[in-house]
């Protein structure tokens, strides 16, 4: 399927993202999702046209991963802000480093909405790429919260996908943590290939480069310091040879920003630019693609490096983009409790690039 042109682009996003936060002192408890949504528009890069407003999945549409049980739990959790200690430490839902917070079942329930949402536009060929940078959480387990993810909204469009039709489903994870959520329950279908380029020794330490999965996943560790030179050779060399094998019909990037060199939870150093060509190469192999945010523990490199993902789906030049005055504003307007903000570079504020 060759790169035809213009793309059909949908971004999908809810104000579920503005204000919810995981409590005081979790990493996640930082503005991710809505600072990119007010910068593409600051931008003029997204039209109303383009973006779709998300209501949460429903129990029975997280059933297509998740357990019944597990479903229950979350909505319990939700509606009285407690779980009793059995279902605790069964689900680890109130568990560190999985907290009880007041949209425990929304905001996780509203990303695999955006996930399943583009399984459906993908399937119908009504959009190209769909962007949710609201998804990418792929350590969420079937019975339990898992790694700061309540729900597996990857493993939940891949499931989605299939069952909808797709013969060949490609998903590439460039996340500095492995998608061990995703891996272990899903590497042993043959229409599926999973690609995970991920830092050596980091948490959750699976996804060794001898580990295959359930036969269909290929690990590709990176040492601290990698670079994107790394990064780009491991996609020249085999991810891209491979995926042109495998012909996928319909491919899944998990775009997670928390290698980059600002982030405090990796140690990869992926520069905004480097991190943006990656997924141009994935991009250029002319495949229906669901984009997908993921990790990223920074708000300003990941804003930034979030709103030019987006720019890139939909065609705009973000390398050479000067941001205007309503979108630094948004910018100087995060907050980010961390030693790194201390005495942040202009370029966290100025510009999208490094």
């Amino acid at each position: 399927m060759p790169d035809s042109g213009k793309k059909t682009s949908i971004f999908v996003g809810s104000d579920i993202f503005r204000g919810s936060g995981y409590g005081p002192g979790h990493p996640l408890n930082i503005p991710r999702v809505w600072p990119v949504m007010d910068i593409c528009r600051a931008l003029g890069w997204l039209e109303e046209g383009q973006f779709h407003h998300l209501s949460p999945a429903s129990p029975q549409q997280l059933q297509l991963f998740h357990t019944a049980a597990y479903v229950s739990a979350l909505l319990d959790a939700e509606r009285d802000q407690a779980l009793d200690e059995a279902r605790r430490q069964r689900h680890r839902i109130g568990i560190h480093p999985n907290p009880i917070y007041p949209e425990i079942y929304r905001r996780p329930a509203t990303a695999a909405a955006g996930s399943l949402y583009a399984a459906e536009m993908l399937l119908s060929g009504q959009a190209d790429i769909v962007f949710n940078p609201s998804g990418g959480t792929h350590h969420g387990l079937p019975d339990a919260a898992n790694g700061f993810c309540f729900v597996n909204d990857p493993a939940l469009a891949l499931v989605d996908l299939l069952e909808g039709g797709a013969g060949r489903v490609a998903y590439v994870d460039i996340d500095a943590h492995h998608p061990d959520g995703v891996e272990a329950h899903l590497s042993s279908d043959p229409r599926l290939r999973l690609f995970s380029v991920h830092e050596a020794n980091r948490w959750p330490g699976t996804g060794q480069p001898e580990d295959k999965g359930g036969g269909q996943a290929r690990n590709f560790t990176l040492p601290r310091g990698a670079g994107d030179d790394r990064l780009l050779a491991v996609l020249d060399h085999h991810i891209l040879p491979e995926l042109a094998e495998f012909a996928p019909e319909i491919l899944v990037i998990q775009a997670g920003a928390d290698g980059l060199r600002d982030d405090p939870q990796s140690g990869l150093s992926y520069s905004i630019i480097g991190y943006w060509q990656a997924i141009r190469l994935l991009l250029g192999l002319g495949r229906p693609v669901l984009l997908l945010g993921g990790g990223g523990y920074n708000p300003f490199a990941t804003a930034r490096a979030w709103s030019g993902l987006w720019g890139i789906a939909a065609g705009h030049d973000p390398v050479h983009t000067e941001l205007n005055s309503a979108a630094r504003q948004v910018l100087e307007s995060l907050e980010f409790p961390h030693r790194l903000n201390r005495q942040h570079p202009a370029s966290w504020t100025e510009r999208l690039s490094d």
